[in-house]
């Protein structure tokens, strides 16, 4: 079953009207019939069962046939914070983030970033990401579209990320995953959840000393192997599902 998202006034009662590239797509791409089945998403996070009614040249209509009660949605919002990685790594990242739950993700530009963008390539940047944010939650049947924010300083990062309940930090030099298995288990339910991931070169030892001044974040150790930026954030997500999405 297909997912698309809708803003609330493209719902009127028990019909939901699809306009512009999802109508095309569905129409001249997927070539889908009317009493073909999709799932479709609100801006207020409501998601609904519908068939199609009707296809026309820019429009395709549907009918309510029920609310989805359950809904995919992690139990905690969790906050990725990235280093900017090399090449399209960012990419992976985000589309597999938002396959796992990620509610937000920002980019960091951390001193050993090898990347450096300017304000231009960074807005160009963000638009291709939140695109890849879109599809991967189309796919994974997401309530809502995750938001890709424009890469921020560390300094801004840890600003942002004092704000939430908790926030885990993978390095490489904490062992024990024993300890990480207690940091997760104890965090209360509806907890707003952050992650910092280091870039390629990892935290500069002024970055990880810096994270000592605040007192919701909390070093944890991803295991006795060294894993790549594009790994360590991803299995971070998944302990966390594993673990709270009951």
């Amino acid at each position: 079953m297909y997912q698309f998202f809708v803003d609330n006034e493209q719902i009127q009662g028990d019909t939901i009207f699809i306009l512009g590239d999802d109508a095309g797509h569905i129409g001249r791409v997927l070539r889908m019939k009317p009493g073909e089945q999709v799932r479709i998403s609100d801006e207020e996070e409501h998601a609904y069962f519908c068939h199609i009614t009707e296809i026309t040249a820019d429009q395709v209509f549907l009918a309510i046939d029920a609310r989805d009660e359950q809904g995919t949605e992690f139990a905690h919002k969790v906050y990725l914070f990235q280093g900017l990685p090399k090449s399209d790594k960012m990419e992976l990242i985000i589309q597999k983030a938002v396959e796992l739950g990620v509610h937000e993700i920002t980019p960091v530009a951390m001193r050993n970033c090898v990347v450096k963008l300017d304000e231009k390539k960074a807005a160009s940047k963000v638009k291709r990401w939140q695109t890849i944010a879109e599809s991967a939650a189309k796919q994974s049947k997401r309530t809502r579209i995750p938001e890709v924010h424009a890469p921020v300083s560390w300094k801004e990062a840890l600003s942002m990320a004092s704000e939430l309940d908790v926030m885990l930090v993978p390095y490489e030099n904490e062992r024990g995953l024993a300890a990480t298995r207690e940091q997760i288990s104890s965090i209360p339910s509806g907890a707003s959840i952050g992650i910092m991931i280091g870039p390629e070169g990892g935290f500069s030892p002024e970055e990880i000393a810096g994270t000592d001044a605040f007192e919701n974040m909390h070093r944890i150790s991803l295991g006795r192997r060294i894993l790549r930026t594009e790994t360590a954030g991803l299995a971070t997500l998944a302990m966390l599902v594993y673990q709270l999405d009951i």
